[in-house]
Formats: structure tokens, sequence, C-alpha cells
């Protein structure tokens, strides 16, 4: 007679651990952090550095100080925060500032819920909306690229966004264009803006490379990005000079970054297929009526946030058949 052994779940195993899936989201983000450097110099290196740094002292003094568990600080997560954290903020920013948006992050967004695995909202994000609210001033002055020696000291200017934005009040799209950046500098990077939002060509490099290795699938990045082409696009056809095309709303802010990197978050995004494109859907929405008809230029943070919390509410309702199918007269 056959033996059969009883045990808990987890009944399968794969070679995938939580340091390996990591450490490859952060090499899928090294092609946009070498355009950025590329970029802003010396700037963007210390912000970066700062931030990473931060992140994983403070994840490692929270954990073995106050919550008295064994630190995790070197599993990569803290490290990717620091990382996705720098990737929202100017280049300029002075570094004290960076280390309370890192302090915010980890402590905050990570491990007032428990840590890794428990957090509701992505720390990053967290991080990034708390300097927003605290220093505006400093989170809204964007480097001009090319200044490789300049830190707090660069010359700013608006993003492409923010000049949609103010120009609308009393001009057409087609008289703000000129003077904007053209698509094909948009996509290699060339522009005023975070490190996240400089190069949609890298970023998506980042994307196909975390597919290939099936880190993210393609259900969460994509549904946003064709929710904001679509919307975008019904708007521009009912009103071209009111409103601008799909491509320049694919292409500028952070709506790649968060698309690829923030709101496929596993620990605060949906765990079915179905939920994630609701999730995603629900994200290009927001997104688009932010940036049109909200006050900030950009939503795509806020989007991630508001969907971050409605992620328990998806998983509950959507959820896959754990038996076989549902037929008809069965």
């Amino acid at each position: 007679m056959n033996k059969f052994i009883v045990s808990p779940s987890p009944h399968t195993y794969t070679g995938e651990s939580v340091p390996k899936l990591m450490y490859g989201v952060i090499i899928s983000l090294l092609p946009a952090l070498a355009v950025s450097v590329w970029f802003f110099g010396i700037g963007m290196i210390i912000v970066t550095f700062v931030s990473v740094a931060s992140s994983i002292l403070f994840e490692y003094l929270i954990q073995r100080y106050i919550l008295k568990v064994k630190p995790t600080h070197l599993d990569g997560s803290a490290l990717l925060t620091g990382l996705l954290l720098a990737f929202c903020l100017p280049a300029i920013i002075p570094f004290w500032m960076v280390m309370i948006g890192a302090l915010a992050a980890i402590g905050i967004g990570k491990m007032t819920f428990g840590g890794l695995g428990n957090n509701i909202f992505n720390p990053a994000l967290v991080g990034r909306v708390f300097l927003f609210i605290s220093f505006p001033v400093a989170m809204t002055s964007w480097p001009e690229p090319g200044q490789w020696m300049h830190y707090t000291d660069a010359v700013t200017g608006a993003t492409p966004l923010g000049l949609m934005k103010e120009g609308l009040a009393n001009r057409t799209v087609g008289e703000i264009m000129p003077e904007l950046p053209s698509f094909l500098h948009l996509l290699v990077g060339r522009t005023t803006g975070s490190a996240g939002e400089v190069s949609a060509l890298a970023l998506l490099l980042g994307m196909l490379y975390m597919m290939y290795r099936k880190i993210i699938s393609w259900h969460i990045p994509l549904t946003i990005l064709a929710t904001v082409a679509v919307f975008t696009g019904i708007l521009w056809l009912a009103n071209p000079d009111r409103f601008a095309d799909p491509l320049f709303h694919l292409l500028t802010g952070g709506l790649l970054l968060g698309a690829i990197y923030m709101a496929t978050d596993y620990v605060t995004s949906p765990m079915t297929r179905k939920g994630m494109i609701i999730y995603g859907a629900g994200i290009g929405i927001v997104t688009v009526l932010i940036r049109v008809f909200g006050a900030y230029p950009e939503g795509v943070q806020f989007a991630i946030l508001i969907f971050n919390g409605f992620t328990p509410l998806i998983n509950k309702f959507v959820k896959p058949l754990r038996f076989g199918k549902e037929v008809k007269h069965g």
C-alpha cells in the first residue's frame, strides 16, 4: 500500500526567494539609473546613495532596537525602496530631506505594518508623498539635464506635465507643444524631471527584463498604460486644443515608473490576474482624472496609493475557483 504524506502548505517550491526577486528588480533599474546619472551627474549620485544607505540603516535600527527582531536589512527590499524613492525625487533635493523621506518610507510605510509582506501601501510612494506634503517647494524644483557638477545650485525648470498644466490656462495644446521636449527626447531621457521620469526607453527595457525573468506579469503595467492611452485618446479626439494626445501622457511624468515598478509591488497589488486588470484600470483612470482635471500635473503616485487601499477588497471579491470549474446542469 502506498504511503501518503499529509503536510501543511506550501506543497510546491521554486528557486525564487525574496533576495533573488529584489535584486532582480534592482538589476532592471540599472539602465534608468545610468541614464539619470548621465543627465544629472553628481546630484543624482548623492541623492541615490543617501536614499539607499538611509533606508537600509533605518530598517536595521527599527528592527534591531524597536521591534527587537532579527534584522532583514540586507534582503534587498530596503535597498529597492531606497532606490525607488531616489527615482521619485529631484536630483538637487538636500540630503537631509532625502533621509527624512527614507525614514517615512521605512518607518511609516513598511515597519509600522510589521515589515515586508505586511505593508498596505508602497513604502517608496509613502516616502515620496510625505516629502511632497512636507517640502512642496523642494519637491517641485526640477533640475535641467546636463549640469553634471551641480547639486543644490543647479538651474531648475518645469517638467513637461507642469508646462502643459500651466499653459492650458490661456493657450491651446498646439501653442504649448513647440515649447516642450520632442517625443524623441522624452523617450531617451533628455528632459526635466525626477530620475524616474527622464527615460521612458530605459524603464521599458527594465520592464522587458522583469517580464523575461517572470518577476512581474504584463497584467498590471500594460493595463495601466492601455487605460491611460484609451482615456486620454478619447479626450484628445473630443477636443485636441484642450487635451494632450495619448503619447504625451505615456512618455511624461512618473507614469512608466509607477506602472512598472510601484503598482506591481507583490505585497500591495492583487493576487489574481482578473484582480490585477481591475486594479490597473482603476489606477489608469484616476491618474488621468488627476492629471487632466485635478490641481496637480501628476497623479500616478496618488492613484497607486488609493488602489493599494482597494487591494484587500479586490482580493476578497475576485478569487479563482479552488477546484475545477463551474458547468451548467452539472
